[in-house]
């Protein structure tokens, strides 16, 4: 969702700028722009982060062994 958001907001600022013709206009929409990329980036960032985190205490994104108990074919 938030990705979506960025994405959304990067192609409007991408779009105000092909518009624009006042330099402190598309310099403001630039800095806005970059801004959107960094959060994308950090977000993608933390969120590797918090997965690798949940990996490390035994607390599972996927738990293998949760799975195959809950899939194993009744008799």
């Amino acid at each position: 969702m938030i990705a979506l958001w960025e994405q959304k907001a990067r192609t409007t600022y991408d779009n105000i700028l092909r518009l624009a013709d006042d330099y402190d206009v598309k310099d403001a929409i630039r800095f806005l722009r970059e801004r959107e990329v960094v959060h994308y980036q950090r977000f993608g960032e933390n969120l590797r982060l918090l997965t690798d985190k949940l990996d490390e205490r035994n607390f599972y994104a996927f738990n293998p062994e949760f799975d195959k108990a809950c899939f194993r074919k009744k008799k």
